[in-house]
């Protein structure tokens, strides 16, 4: 088996894994990715309708990739009202259940996770 098929194989996995749904808590807010700034920062609209700068957390850097139009839980500042932190990325299927259960607005547009090639 080559190395590439391995990659293919365990990124498959990751992709039809089954996690538990991380509601928001207070001090937390949906988002949406609007632009990627680098050194693990992005520009995000919040849900309460305000743009924030935002971090990625080290415990997410190089595990999880964070694209422009991805749904995103921030974790917001208390001495900072325009900047948060990125708890944890959410699958384009827990975004649509996220919509059905009403925690974020019907009219947002949601990305569908890209196909692998054989």
């Amino acid at each position: 088996m080559k190395i590439n098929e391995k990659k293919k194989i365990s990124l498959e996995k990751k992709i039809n894994e089954k996690k538990e749904l991380i509601f928001k808590e207070d001090g937390q807010e949906y988002a949406q990715i609007l632009k990627m700034l680098g050194n693990g920062r992005c520009e995000a609209y919040c849900f309460d309708g305000i743009k924030r700068l935002c971090h990625i957390r080290g415990k997410l850097k190089k595990k999880i990739w964070i694209n422009v139009g991805d749904i995103v839980l921030v974790g917001l500042r208390d001495f900072q009202k325009d900047k948060g932190d990125i708890m944890s990325k959410y699958s384009p299927e827990e975004s649509k259940y996220l919509r059905t259960y009403g925690e974020i607005p019907s009219e947002t547009p949601i990305q569908s996770h890209f196909n692998l090639k054989n």
